[in-house]
C-alpha cells in the first residue's frame, strides 16, 4: 500500500512557497563524510547553494523564494530497513533536524498549565509521558547539501483497547487519518525505531545541527522516551533537560516561542506556515511527518529572514515547560 519511498498526494490546500535556504558548503563541516547520497525520492531543493551563518560562512541576502514542496514518506514494518539504510546519509549532512510526535492525549494533570510554574508542568509532563505510548514519531531534515528527507514513522506499539488514552484526542487523529488498527497490524515495534535512531547518528549533540520542534515540551519528551528506550523521564525539569542536551545538543529551539515574538503572527503550526507562505508538504494526511516539514521550513524562515540568523535567545526555551 505504501512502498518505500512512495509520494503521496497533496496536503493542506493553502497557498506558499518555500524559503530560501542559507546551507553552508559541506567543507565548513569537517565532520560530514563522503556517503552516496540516497535514491531520488530525497529531492534538493531547486535553488542555489547559499552561505550560511555558521562559523565561516558569510550571511547573505536571500533570493526570492522558489515553490518547493517536501514529500513525506510513510514508513512501516515492510519498509523501515531500505529507510533506516538511508539515515546514514542525512545524519552525515544533517544541519537540521525538525521533530514532531503524535501521541494518544494527556490524561493527567491541569488543564490551565498558564497557573503552574515551570517544574509542577513538568511533573504533568512527565507523568502523561511515562503513562502513554506514541503513536507517529515525524522527522525532517535538511542538509548541507541542500537535500531534505521527511519520514514519517508509524509505530505498533499502542494498542486502544488496552492502553491509557484521551478517547477525544484519538478521535481527533483518526479525524486527520491516523488509524490505529493499521498502526497495530502493519507499524514499527518502538524498540526497533530505537535501534535505528541510535546508530543512524541523526539525533546527537553533534555541534552545528539545529533540532527544531513546534510547542515542543511534549514532543522532545517522547522522542526522549523513544531513544532511551521506553524508560521513565528525569525525575525534575533539571533533569530532564539536561538529558535533552546530552543527546540532542544545545542548540533545540522551539518554533512556538520565536513566532510568539513575531508581530501579528498567529499561533498554531499550520497557520503560522500560512502566514510565511510555506510550501505544504506532499503527504496523505496532516499528521507527524507534514508538522516536522512544516516546523522545519518554519524555523529556517524565522531565523533568516526574521531574527537575520540571530536566535541565540531562543535557544533551549520550550513552549509547555518554560514558556506557555
Amino acid at each position: 500500500m505504501n512502498p518505500a519511498g512512495a509520494f503521496y498526494s497533496p496536503g493542506p490546500p493553502f497557498a506558499m512557497a518555500m524559503p530560501a535556504l542559507p546551507y553552508a558548503p559541506a567543507a565548513l563541516h569537517p565532520t560530514a563524510v563522503p556517503i552516496p547520497a540516497p535514491a531520488a525520492f530525497y529531492p534538493a531543493a531547486p535553488m542555489p547553494a547559499l552561505a550560511a551563518f555558521y562559523p565561516g560562512g558569510v550571511p547573505m541576502q536571500a533570493p526570492l523564494p522558489r515553490p518547493f514542496r517536501v514529500p513525506v514518506n510513510a514508513v512501516w514494518a515492510d519498509n523501515f530497513d531500505a529507510v533506516r539504510r538511508d539515515m546514514g546519509y542525512f545524519a552525515a549532512h544533517a544541519r537540521c533536524v525538525a521533530v514532531k510526535v503524535h501521541y494518544p492525549g494527556v490524561i493527567h494533570g491541569a488543564q490551565d498549565l498558564g497557573a503552574l510554574t515551570a517544574e509542577k508542568r513538568y511533573t504533568v509532563l512527565k507523568a502523561n509521558v511515562d503513562a502513554l505510548k506514541p503513536l507517529q514519531v515525524g522527522l525532517a531534515v535538511a542538509t548541507d547539501d541542500g537535500r531534505f528527507a521527511a519520514w514519517e514513522f508509524n509505530l505498533s506499539d499502542f494498542d486502544p483497547d488496552a492502553d491509557p488514552h484521551a478517547v477525544q484526542s484519538l478521535l481527533h487523529l483518526g479525524r486527520r487519518g491516523l488509524n490505529c488498527l493499521e498502526h497495530r497490524l502493519r507499524g514499527v515495534p518502538m524498540e526497533q525505531l530505537t535501534r535505528a535512531l541510535r546508530r543512524s547518528g541523526l539525533l546527537s549533540s553533534r555541534p552545528g545541527v539545529s533540532l527544531v520542534t513546534h510547542t515542543g515540551a511534549y514532543h522532545l519528551a517522547y522522542l526522549m522516551k523513544v531513544l532511551n528506550g521506553g524508560d521513565p523521564l528525569p525525575g525534575d525539569m533539571a533533569g530532564f533537560l539536561g538529558s535533552v542536551r546530552r543527546s540532542l545538543g544545545e542548540d533545540v529551539y522551539d518554533v512556538a516561542r520565536m513566532a510568539a515574538d513575531c508581530r501579528d503572527m498567529p499561533v498554531g503550526l499550520e497557520h503560522i506556515a500560512g502566514r510565511l507562505r510555506l510550501a505544504p508538504p506532499l503527504a496523505l494526511h496532516p499528521l507527524a511527518g507534514a508538522g516536522s516539514v512544516l516546523a522545519l521550513e518554519a524555523f529556517i524562515t524565522l531565523r533568516y529572514h526574521q531574527f537575520r540568523g540571530d536566535v541565540t535567545r531562543y535557544k533551549g526555551v520550550l513552549h509547555g515547560l518554560q514558556t506557555v
